[in-house]
């Protein structure tokens, strides 16, 4: 089979970390052709989405002392070929968040890919359907208590019933922009009016969970169904987990309240065709659902002794 990857340029790619690099390792062990491409390449002509495609060849990684390692080079590409994105059983799209206006419209395109002939993970339609703050919102029972508003007013007696929040820009990422607001603070009108870039932005604000210092658990759900997880553990005086910005990860299991949330989030997961997906989730409340490029596949697969990027492609097999 032919296996697809939009990705950012391979060589910025970190092999020991990266889920993508994780995913098309394991396509190609099992034998199946794996092609990748840059979203800037995706073309829509004669009503058929195309994309500039290079065959990849990758030298897997191996585990050293407990590390991930990779040889250099790690990868080796072929000559690009413009060829419609339906000559593929399947096609991943894996381009890193923010959704800016670029991305978008690479969405738009891949809705341009016949879907009786390929398989797009995930749907484009449930990419942009599934902001990865807001699309929790509808989990009414899964969430902490949460609002999105951009009115400093509205924030200010949030965070004055709640004692303490963590405000949010709903376009982030990797931890980026995450603020812990304190009634006491003097800063408070400065930081939302960043946030909400003077009023302008609208901005998510959830109560802090102070279970947060244990840990910010990722958990991986392949149609719907939870694979492994992984607890992302905040350092120093940092307070997010996120291992972006210096968490530390650890192994973990999934509790039965997690189990719960997974079940919660399983149907409209799949009715939105959003088959790889990573939540968030701290002392038991669901605080993001990632869709864009979930992280997580090497820090649990080391931790856990598992190749989920292998059940994943062993899904997608059987359904093409």
């Amino acid at each position: 089979m032919k296996f697809a990857f939009i990705i950012d340029p391979i060589a910025r790619l970190d092999p020991g970390h990266d889920s993508s690099v994780a995913l098309m390792e394991a396509a190609q062990l099992l034998g199946h052709e794996v092609w990748i491409t840059q979203v800037n390449s995706l073309a829509v002509s004669g009503g058929k989405a195309s994309a500039l495609l290079q065959s990849v060849q990758l030298t897997p990684v191996t585990l050293v002392n407990g590390l991930w390692v990779a040889v250099n080079p790690w990868f080796e590409v072929g000559q690009p070929e413009r060829q419609p994105l339906e000559t593929m059983d399947a096609v991943f799209m894996r381009t890193d968040p923010p959704v800016t206006v670029p991305y978008l419209y690479a969405t738009y395109i891949l809705d341009y890919v016949d879907p009786a002939k390929t398989l797009v993970i995930n749907a484009p339609q449930g990419i942009r359907a599934a902001n990865e703050k807001m699309y929790a919102l509808q989990f009414a029972q899964a969430i902490p208590e949460t609002i999105v508003s951009q009115d400093k007013l509205v924030i200010r007696e949030f965070l004055e019933r709640q004692g303490a929040a963590i405000i949010k820009p709903l376009g982030g990422k990797a931890g980026e922009g995450i603020l812990f607001l304190d009634p006491s603070d003097r800063n408070f009108n400065s930081l939302v009016e960043i946030s909400t870039f003077q009023g302008q932005v609208p901005v998510m604000v959830q109560t802090y969970l102070s279970e947060a210092k244990l840990g910010d658990k990722r958990i991986i759900l392949l149609n719907g169904e939870p694979i492994g997880a992984v607890n992302r553990i905040p350092t120093g005086k940092e307070f997010r987990g996120n291992m972006a910005v210096g968490g530390r990860v650890a192994q973990t299991e999934i509790s039965d309240r997690e189990r719960d949330i997974c079940t919660q989030l399983a149907p409209t997961l799949r009715r939105d065709g959003l088959i790889f997906v990573g939540i968030d989730i701290i002392g038991g409340y669901l605080t993001e659902v990632n869709v864009t490029s979930p992280t997580g596949i090497r820090e649990i697969d080391r931790l856990d002794n598992l190749c989920l990027g292998q059940q994943v492609v062993e899904w997608v097999a059987k359904q093409t």
